[in-house]
């Protein structure tokens, strides 16, 4: 999540919990009775739907999620880019330093691809087959909070029938009934509150962060089959800004000239450092 993110939510959820206190105060919608109810309900659905080791991994997600940076589709562009002039200038095998380097566990896999030397139809179904199942991963962690936000809103409901039983019970007894109309009605809250402002945004959140990760992997599996067939990096580059938005495709061919340039005039300092070491070099007089 990045920061205008973080601060909005925060901004609303002081909002929120502002409100219910300048209705009378927070603790008026504390139920121990209700929350227990709300919540031993949704785990047990949850645990009977899926097992634990995937749901250990929808938290997972989520987390990951939530905590680190995605990496920008401009980023992306840029690097392949990069590669692309670093092959044509320094020869496939010089990508195996990148892919050591990169954090990207995609376009590691890629570019140990193409040191290896698989041909176009292998490097695209090695790539097409881990996109294939990274996206059914991340739908069965998204499908765990759809679930968690369907089963939360029936278990308020669950706990507000309870309420309305115990109400019912104890008709004559006032104490009774003040004990169960609470329960009654903030079951149903906290069901609604748990489905529509924890669980359905978790699973919301899981979805475009896939939607962005697949989209980045299918620029670098175009990126890597150009490579591999020693595109021209300007063609390269036409290709891979239309995954952008038209906003943010000024300035590509730009940086391209300037990694070309930087790859030049590294060639060029590595030759002088070269012919330097020769000229300090003396020469033996023949005797």
């Amino acid at each position: 999540m990045n920061r205008k993110n973080l601060v909005g939510v925060s901004f609303a959820a002081l909002i929120f919990i502002a409100s219910f206190w300048l209705s009378g105060g927070l603790g008026l919608y504390w139920n121990a009775a209700a929350f227990a109810i709300v919540m031993s309900g949704l785990a047990v659905a949850v645990m009977l739907s899926y097992p634990v080791e995937q749901l250990v991994e929808a938290f997972r997600v989520v987390r990951n999620t939530y905590s680190s940076r995605l990496t920008t589709h401009e980023e992306i562009v840029d690097t392949l880019l990069d590669l692309s002039v670093r092959s044509r200038m320094d020869g496939m095998l010089s990508l195996e330093k990148a892919g050591e380097q990169t954090t990207m566990s995609f376009l590691k896999n890629g570019l140990m691809l193409l040191v290896d030397n698989f041909n176009e139809e292998e490097i695209k179904d090695c790539l097409k087959t881990e996109m294939s199942f990274f996206n059914m991963r991340r739908n069965e962690s998204e499908r765990v909070f759809q679930s968690m936000a369907r089963f939360a809103p029936a278990f308020g409901v669950a706990g507000s029938v309870i309420g309305l039983i115990g109400l019912l019970m104890g008709i004559d007894n006032p104490a009774m009934i003040l004990k169960h109309i609470p329960v009654a009605f903030i079951s149903t809250l906290y069901g609604v509150v748990l489905s529509n402002m924890i669980f359905a945004p978790m699973a919301e959140t899981v979805r475009c962060r896939t939607r962005n990760e697949l989209i980045n992997q299918k620029m670098i599996m175009d990126g890597i089959i150009a490579i591999k067939n020693e595109q021209n990096p300007y063609k390269l580059e036409r290709k891979l800004v239309a995954f952008l938005c038209p906003n943010n495709r000024e300035g590509k061919t730009e940086a391209l000239r300037n990694i070309t340039r930087k790859y030049i005039k590294m060639r060029k300092e590595e030759k002088d450092g070269k012919t330097k070491i020769l000229h300090e070099i003396p020469l033996v007089k023949a005797s």
